[in-house]
């Protein structure tokens, strides 16, 4: 699956329990379809002990969010956006399609 979005991107969680946030992406996903955003759809995983030094107990996980449920913030007008695609030259670009402008 061809992903738009990439590392270190702006994004704005659109579902779920942490709708509205907005966060920067960590890792993408791509076959799977999934972004990994930094400090967003936290779990709780509960880790045993490891010996001495290592104390077990709860601790908070990111896990990854559906590409489909976050939407792109344009660096330009600060806006969640879709991206859309223009080529340039030989390459091509991603463009914001709210204010047409390339990301």
């Amino acid at each position: 699956m061809k992903s738009k979005l990439k590392k270190n991107d702006q994004i704005q969680v659109l579902l779920g329990k942490d709708r509205g946030k907005k966060g920067k992406i960590e890792k993408v996903y791509r076959r799977r379809g999934l972004v990994l955003v930094q400090g967003m759809n936290l779990v709780v995983k509960h880790v045993k002990s490891q010996g001495e030094g290592k104390p077990g107990g709860r601790v908070k996980i990111s896990k990854p969010l559906p590409i489909s449920k976050v939407a792109l913030i344009c660096p330009r007008c600060n806006r969640p956006t879709r991206v859309g695609w223009q080529s340039s030259g030989t390459k091509k670009v991603r463009i914001c399609r709210k204010c047409q402008q390339i990301i």
